[in-house]
């Protein structure tokens, strides 16, 4: 488990170790060209492809993508169905290349409100993908980030503890992404300029970086300006700006 970064400063670079992203504007992109807003959904997938590989090829060991939200099955009935298909498609077609390229993929999220099928899957890909670690591809599948706090804290009361015992580190190490350090970098696409319940504890400090650029249409491109971004951070940490001189990437936090 990793350490929080509000009791050690982790180590910075000029790529980002892990990149989280919410992968958004899909429909508004399918409605802007008079398709339904599924077709984005269906478009988006591709993109991920796209991106597993960029952020591969750029030495990202840690790619979290924020796919269905907890709150997303308050979307129309027919939007979710074809979501869950769309989940269940991508899971049997992508495995085997994500496996063939040394991709290990990991689920996270409320999984019991999936159909069996879909968990029985997830489980599959997650086993035949295990070894591999060129790449930790993470799903946020009906992930919440109140949910990740409130499961963490449950399985705390279980094991016992008294309250003065815990600490963060004994919550972190609850969470449900406890196997990755914290995001270096957020990534945020389609225009919005919130978290939206993603990652609340991982993301004290991050990077955020927000664009206008739909889902469907964030390329490598867009990536690397994402990153071009990251490195003008100053990441400090609570430090002043004369302790971190020298750091490699030239950072504002």
């Amino acid at each position: 488990m990793f350490t929080s970064s509000t009791h050690e400063v982790p180590e910075v670079t000029a790529v980002p170790r892990h990149v989280a992203m919410i992968m958004d504007g899909n429909g508004r992109w399918a409605t802007a060209r008079k398709l339904p807003r599924v077709a984005g959904h269906s478009k988006g997938v591709e993109t991920v492809r796209a991106m597993v590989e960029a952020c591969a090829q750029r030495g990202v060991e840690y790619l979290t993508l924020f796919t269905f939200s907890s709150e997303n099955w308050r979307r129309p009935a027919d939007e979710v169905s074809f979501l869950m298909r769309l989940f269940l498609s991508a899971l049997e077609r992508e495995v085997s290349k994500l496996d063939e390229n040394g991709i290990r993929l990991r689920v996270v999220g409320d999984l019991e409100k999936f159909d069996p099928l879909i968990r029985d899957r997830i489980a599959k890909a997650e086993a035949k993908t295990a070894e591999n670690k060129r790449l930790v591809l993470t799903v946020a599948a009906n992930y919440g980030g109140r949910w990740d706090l409130l499961q963490a804290a449950r399985k705390l009361m279980a094991e016992g503890r008294k309250p003065e015992e815990i600490s963060e580190d004994d919550l972190a190490r609850h969470l449900a992404i406890a196997y990755a350090p914290e995001p270096d970098l957020f990534i945020r696409t389609g225009g919005e300029q919130r978290i939206s319940n993603f990652l609340l504890w991982q993301l004290a400090y991050t990077e955020l970086y927000f664009t206008d650029v739909y889902w469907p249409d964030f390329t490598a491109v867009e990536l690397d300006r994402a990153i071009a971004s990251y490195c003008t951070r100053e990441r400090r940490f609570g430090r002043t700006s004369a302790q971190v001189v020298g750091n490699p990437v030239h950072q504002t936090a």
